[in-house]
């Protein structure tokens, strides 16, 4: 039985969120799924290649996370994690470094989880400039399939 398998239910929301992060950081795409409710609601910035409400965990996987990754190999720098009554804020920042250009962008997002059961349920994505986090994009264009 693996890690992944003996996780409960009594983590606190934040260890969740936080657990998460960690897998994104490694590319841990069996350990993100662990972490998602299968219907999980996410919803990205509209001006994002890939923005809009996403649902369900294997969706957001492939349209959100396989998106980006064409388009850029993502390293995260730091995750922070806070707890409240309403629910887990995450702030995240890194860098974004286009396979096609090689340009490096910086990215900060602050994403307000809902989490239950231990699982994350909603996902509510904020970047520092969405527009220009999209003209990075545009800029770049995907350079390998996932």
């Amino acid at each position: 039985m693996n890690s992944e398998q003996t996780r409960t239910t009594a983590e606190r929301p934040a260890d969740v969120v936080t657990g998460l992060y960690a897998a994104l950081g490694r590319g841990d795409v069996a350990g993100v799924l662990a972490r998602l409710a299968p219907e999980v609601v996410v919803d990205e910035p509209a001006p994002l290649p890939w923005g809009g409400v996403h649902q369900g965990s294997e969706v957001f996987v492939r349209s959100v996370l396989g998106a980006m990754m064409s388009y850029a190999a993502v390293a995260v720098t730091e995750a922070e994690v806070f707890e409240g009554p309403t629910g887990v804020v995450g702030v995240l920042t890194g860098t974004l470094t286009a396979h096609t250009t090689g340009e490096a962008f910086p990215l900060t997002m602050v994403e307000r989880h809902e989490v239950a059961d231990g699982l994350v349920r909603r996902i509510d994505v904020y970047t520092k400039d969405p527009q220009e986090l999209a003209a990075f994009f545009a800029r770049s264009e995907p350079g390998i399939d996932l």
